[in-house]
This record gives C-alpha cells, sequence and structure tokens, in this order.
C-alpha cells in the first residue's frame, strides 16, 4: 500500500471514528419531548405568570416530574419523597397531620398546604416566602426538620440510576443530570395538577345541579366568605390577619417574618377552599380538626381586638347552626374525586 494513500485512509478512519464518537455524546439523532398544551379550564382567568414560560411542558418532562415527586431518595434516608407530606388521596395535603413527620423524628412548623392549581399562585407557602415553582422545592429538600438533604448528595443518587439517565435524555435532550433539570421537571409535574372538576363545576358547566341545601349553602358562601375565597379558584392568593391568638407553641408570626412590617403579623395565606373537604386538619398550624370547628371560629371565635385583623372579619361572620351546615353541604361540592383518584398524577 503507498505511503501516501495509507495516510489518507488513517486520517479518514480517525475523522469518522471522532464524529460517530460526538454523535453518541451529544445524542447523534436529535431527541423531541413531546409537548403538551397547558390547558386552562373554561371560565378560568389566565394565571397570572406563565410558570412554563422557560420550562416547556412535555409528556417526558412530566414523566419525569413524577418520577422524582415519590422518589424517597429526595430525601436524607429515604423515607420522606415530596409525596409523604402531599398525598394525592387527600388533594396533595397531609390528611389528619397538623405538622407533618420529617427526617429523625422531627416535625415541620406548618401544615403542608394542598398542592394544585399552583399555575395560579404568585407566591407559595404560608407566608409566601417562595415566589417561584421552580424554587419551592428546596426548601423542604434542605430543611433538616423535612428531607435533610443537599442538593449535590441528591445528584448523586439520581446518577446512579440507569432509568434516570434514559428520563432526563428523554426530557431535555441529554443524560446530564443537574439541579435545575431536576427543578423544572418537578414544576412541570406539580403545576400540571389542576383541580376543576367538582361538582361545584359540573354546576357551573350545566351539567348537575345542587341540592337545596347546597345552593343556600352557595348564597351563604357568597354573601360571607367570597370576599378572600374568590371563585372559581376560591382564594384570592392574599395573605390575611383572620383573627387566630398567637399559638405559643410555635410563636409563628406569618408574612411579618418575610417582610419585617409590623402590619403583616399574623396574616397568612388565603387557601383554595377547593378540596377542603379532604384537606384536614385546617389553618397554617392545623388547630382546627373539622369545618365545624372552622366556621365556628369565623362565627363567634374572632378576637376582633387584633390590630392587623382583616376589615372583613371586624364584625365576625355570624352564623346559625343551620346555615353552618347549609355551608358545609356547599363546601363539600368542592371535592374533586376524579383529581385524587387520577392515576396519571399517582406514583408509577
Amino acid at each position: 500500500m503507498r505511503p501516501g494513500f495509507l495516510i489518507r485512509y488513517l486520517m479518514f478512519v480517525t475523522s469518522t471514528m471522532m464524529m460517530l464518537g460526538a454523535g453518541e455524546k451529544h445524542s447523534g439523532i436529535p431527541i423531541t419531548p413531546t409537548w403538551m398544551p397547558f390547558r386552562i379550564p373554561a371560565g378560568w382567568p389566565k394565571p397570572p405568570t406563565d410558570i412554563f414560560a422557560k420550562n416547556r411542558l412535555s409528556e417526558q418532562g412530566f414523566e419525569l416530574g413524577r418520577k422524582l415527586f415519590y422518589d424517597g431518595r429526595l430525601s436524607k434516608d429515604g423515607n420522606f419523597p415530596c409525596a409523604s407530606c402531599h398525598q394525592q388521596f387527600a388533594a396533595f395535603a397531609n390528611i389528619e397531620h397538623d405538622f407533618s413527620h420529617g427526617f429523625n423524628n422531627t416535625f415541620t412548623k406548618r401544615n403542608a398546604p394542598a398542592l394544585f392549581n399552583i399555575a395560579w399562585m404568585t407566591a407559595l407557602h404560608w407566608d409566601g416566602s417562595i415566589n417561584h415553582i421552580e424554587v419551592q422545592p428546596l426548601a423542604p429538600l434542605t430543611a433538616p426538620n423535612e428531607m435533610a438533604e443537599n442538593i449535590d448528595s441528591v445528584l448523586g443518587k439520581l446518577r446512579k440510576d440507569k432509568d434516570y439517565h434514559n428520563m432526563f435524555k428523554a426530557a431535555f435532550g441529554t443524560t446530564e443530570i443537574n439541579s435545575q433539570r431536576m427543578l423544572k421537571a418537578l414544576a412541570q409535574f406539580v403545576g400540571s395538577i389542576i383541580s376543576s372538576n367538582s361538582k361545584y363545576d359540573k354546576v357551573k358547566n350545566g351539567e348537575a345541579t345542587f341540592t337545596p341545601n347546597e345552593q343556600n349553602g352557595y348564597d351563604l358562601f357568597r354573601a360571607k366568605c367570597a370576599g378572600c375565597h374568590k371563585e372559581p379558584l376560591f382564594t384570592d392568593n392574599s395573605f390575611r390577619n383572620n383573627g387566630m391568638p398567637l399559638n405559643i407553641y410555635t410563636n409563628d408570626i406569618g408574612r411579618m417574618k418575610i417582610t419585617g412590617d409590623k402590619q403583616d403579623s399574623l396574616k397568612f395565606k388565603v387557601p383554595s377552599l377547593r378540596n377542603i373537604g379532604l384537606t384536614y386538619p385546617y389553618m397554617h398550624d392545623g388547630r382546627f380538626t373539622t369545618l365545624g370547628q372552622v366556621l365556628e371560629h369565623y362565627s363567634t371565635g374572632i378576637q376582633i381586638n387584633q390590630p392587623n385583623l382583616d376589615s372583613l372579619l371586624r364584625k365576625r361572620q355570624p352564623m346559625t347552626s343551620r346555615e353552618k351546615s347549609n355551608l358545609i353541604y356547599f363546601l363539600y361540592t368542592l371535592t374533586d374525586t376524579s383529581m385524587v383518584k387520577n392515576p396519571r398524577f399517582a406514583p408509577h
């Protein structure tokens, strides 16, 4: 073989191998996720911000987020996935627990809020300390009384799992596993959980009718509750002082801890009343076990001498026993059984 030909042949083989190697490293064939639209229920307002503006929603990203949400390896000892405090059957709240259990037999300091319709929220947590869904998981993940982990350790565990390599590649184009991608995937799953198919919604869509008790309760709700719990989300996402005394065991001053403003003392986020029949106990510290106790607070228990008490509650909200009963009938029409039983939101 002539030397010149041999040199050219070796150069061709070498360059071909380099190209093949580069194709393998950078996926070779481009991977295109299956993009999904974010559907706003009929009659609902457009979310105030687009949480998927820089995190395009895809089937693969959603599935990766679902796997992460139920994976105990995101916690230090493997026992506390996101789903341990946010259970699907409880509308992604923590049923029956005032404070959720965390790592090493510790407890959280607030009642776990339900996770649905997050796309319409501009501030998360009871005090609004988090302002974006992609940042939110960092708080429970690193809190010593919750998941008690750190990002580097979590990523190390995920990188040892071949399934995650494949899922990150399907969602984001390469097998790289980093914190940004992990948080984006979790945001795609949690941000896609929408509750909009309760009996109340069916009534509004002309598919069902309220019973007389439910209708009376709805009329009472619009007269006494709708100022803070605005339809169709059943919250206005504001922070308000609702006249509860300070919890002397937690000394939780609410929004004031974030803003430093005394006017925000004992102000907490107005929760959505959707699925309220599934998310007991109630209030930021889970002090009320039943809806009857909640209504009794608003009827007779509000501390009207609190300086930051919300102006809508200065005269309390007195109700008769019959009115309370009817209001509870209505509140149960806000239960979305299709969401809590949807296999798409369940673990793989």
